[in-house]
């Protein structure tokens, strides 16, 4: 029996570590770095890095372009920071929160000699760890004698890349019966990634005939529409409607995907409330942020039809993305079920925004 552990719970427990503001060590085959998130990051760590050489300031190419930064490696801009530069001076370059108010910040200057491989797996990670993009890289040597010395999560970029890349595989944990408003009939079926990452939910209504098209929503979690009924997005409204379409017709799934904010996470998506005050759209805001404009991954509602059962569906979307997700990995989309419900006077440009930079149709 090994007590070693495997890549997945190594990069749950470096993006742990990069929330609570510890330092992981990333190894490449081109050298070594430290790598810690700005967002977390305090003074004293931020001096204890120092003490092993000059710092790079990696923030993603949406995030360069807002400060007119040159990103030389296409992705993302390597910054080098002013030798005097601290903790205010690196978080006001990663968070656009003062932009306005405080728009020089540089000149910026961008590394362009060697590789940013090390740089961009550490983005990777602040990403996936729900945090802003952009993160301190300290090359160093003798890594894995620092690592041990410090007790630092170690990751090896070979090992990483895929698994970044690939679905987390999921597994079935339980399934119960629930009697929803929709339907006395409903089955609550729960999924669990083995990355230590949020678990996501189908819910079943009555007994969806396996070898017909199933009628099927795939909504991503959305706290302020969904829970608290936010005006500013027509979330809310879409999953009740949903699911009292499929009680209406006796069946359907709804795949409920712990995607917060287009798969930012909620701190970030607050951030990008912010921003719609100060007068940017939601794309806009996302970029500025130095996100894409969707982050989420909808291989997961497809790998969770599959794994219940379902081979075909009729998508209720307005989402394209969603379609061709589907229809990638292997489930055939019969039919779109347009579903326009939730319009208000405070989320008027928020639907049209979707409509015309992220493609939803009508």
């Amino acid at each position: 029996m090994s007590l070693a552990l495997s890549i997945a719970e190594r990069l749950s427990r470096a993006k742990g570590d990069l929330r609570m503001g510890v330092p992981v060590v990333l190894c490449g085959t081109g050298g070594a770095a430290l790598v810690a998130a700005v967002e977390a990051l305090d003074a004293d760590r931020l001096a204890d890095l120092r003490g092993f050489g000059p710092p790079v300031l990696a923030i993603t190419e949406r995030r360069a372009t807002t400060l007119k930064a040159r990103a030389y490696d296409g992705d993302l801009a390597r910054i080098v920071p002013p030798a005097d530069a601290g903790l205010d001076w690196l978080r006001s370059v990663a968070d656009p929160a003062d932009d306005l108010r405080l728009p020089m910040k540089g000149p910026l200057t961008s590394a362009r000699e060697g590789a940013a491989d090390l740089h961009r797996a550490a983005l990777a990670l602040a990403k996936a760890a729900h945090l802003l993009p952009a993160a301190l890289v300290v090359p160093v040597t003798q890594a894995l004698t620092l690592a041990a010395t410090h007790g630092l999560t170690v990751l090896m970029l070979d090992d990483i890349a895929p698994a970044l890349a690939a679905l987390p595989p999921l597994a079935k944990v339980v399934s119960a019966r629930v009697p929803l408003v929709a339907s006395e009939a409903g089955r609550v079926h729960i999924f669990r990634p083995d990355d230590g990452g949020d678990e996501h939910y189908a819910i079943e209504i009555g007994r969806p005939d396996r070898d017909k098209p199933v009628l099927a929503r795939l909504h991503s979690a959305c706290f302020t529409g969904d829970v608290l009924g936010s005006l500013k997005c027509d979330c809310g409204p879409q999953l009740r409607a949903a699911l009292a379409q499929m009680g209406a017709e006796g069946a359907g799934v709804l795949l409920y995907l712990n995607q917060e904010g287009r798969g930012i996470g909620l701190a970030n998506k607050m951030r990008a409330y912010s921003l719609q005050d100060q007068g940017f759209d939601t794309v806009e805001a996302n970029h500025r942020l130095g996100f894409e404009d969707d982050e989420r991954d909808f291989r997961i509602g497809a790998d969770i039809l599959r794994r219940l059962g379902f081979s075909s569906v009729r998508l209720l979307t307005n989402n394209p993305r969603k379609l061709a997700m589907m229809e990638s990995c292997g489930l055939q989309v019969v039919e779109r079920v347009p579903l326009h419900v939730g319009q208000t006077a405070q989320n008027r440009d928020y639907l049209a925004t979707k409509a015309a930079k992220s493609g939803h149709m009508p």
